[in-house]
């Protein structure tokens, strides 16, 4: 290869990562302005076009943390994680074994039952919320993390058995096969064989529920009434609506916080979540 080439492909991919890094400092530069934001007055805030502060307030954090009406964020924070976590792990569990009934059995209605399954994707979830807050309050849900548990139990969202039935649709049946005539039933099967393949696939609907779970404000409004059991979302909202003047430093710092669990998660997940959005549409 002669010289020529080879400074023209280094020329070539010295450019693209340029533009990646430009792009890249773009869309992080919200984060940024946020970061520095937490350490800033209103004055600043509101007065000032600069990113760096010029009277740093750290006191945001320690004054935002107390939060309101004594409830800190601590037990926001506590309240988040004990919706968001059961809620993620069972919508995973039951949207394996409905993805595994559609994609490796035969049995009555499974034709019907797949277009329903495609149908609910497309149903928007304020046709529904009515119905459901009725459903809800004749159990005695209401006011607690039910309303979030039951339907992940019940794989209530579409999405997720969806994505993997077309996953494991990747995935050879001669591997079901072999597995078979070693002796392997067919939860055996799946435990054994096919869940270590469907680990990309399921990594990603676990990112998905815990992001869309965690970010979900409109479904804790609804479903959640006592101040003490509000997650993340609705004690950024109260804690604008219990002041008079809003302090936007702490509001800032008190977003910061309740955003960066969700960055370090997709960061130390992103090779599983790119890896099962690729491979999530592929057929065999």
């Amino acid at each position: 290869m002669s010289q020529k080439v080879k400074k023209r492909r280094k020329d070539g991919r010295f450019l693209d990562y340029l533009i990646i890094f430009v792009v890249g400092l773009i869309l992080l530069y919200p984060i940024f302005w946020m970061f520095f934001a937490t350490f800033k007055d209103n004055s600043q805030i509101f007065g000032s076009t600069a990113l760096l502060p010029t009277e740093w307030h750290f006191e945001n954090y320690v004054e935002g943390w107390k939060g309101s009406s004594r409830v800190d964020y601590t037990q926001f924070f506590i309240n988040t994680f004990v919706l968001v976590i059961p809620t993620t792990l069972l919508t995973v569990a039951s949207a394996c074994l409905t993805a595994y009934a559609f994609a490796r059995f035969d049995f009555p209605g499974k034709g019907f039952l797949f277009t329903l399954l495609i149908a609910l994707m497309m149903l928007p979830g304020a046709v529904v919320i009515i119905p459901r807050y009725l459903l809800y309050n004749q159990f005695h849900w209401i006011d607690s993390y039910m309303p979030f548990y039951i339907p992940a139990l019940l794989c209530c969202n579409s999405f997720f058995p969806y994505m993997l039935i077309q996953f494991l649709r990747g995935v050879p049946r001669e591997l079901d096969d072999s597995a078979y005539m070693d002796g392997c039933g067919t939860f055996r099967t799946l435990t054994t064989i096919l869940l270590p393949l469907m680990k990309p696939a399921l990594f990603s609907a676990g990112l998905f529920q815990f992001l869309w779970t965690y970010n979900d404000y409109f479904n804790s409004l609804i479903f959640i009434s006592t101040q003490r059991k509000y997650p993340i979302s609705l004690a950024l909202r109260m804690s604008l609506d219990s002041e008079s003047v809003v302090n936007w430093g702490k509001i800032m710092a008190m977003a910061f916080v309740a955003v960066l669990p969700v960055m370090l998660l997709f960061f130390a997940c992103q090779k599983y979540f790119v890896e099962g959005i690729a491979t999530s549409g592929l057929k065999g």
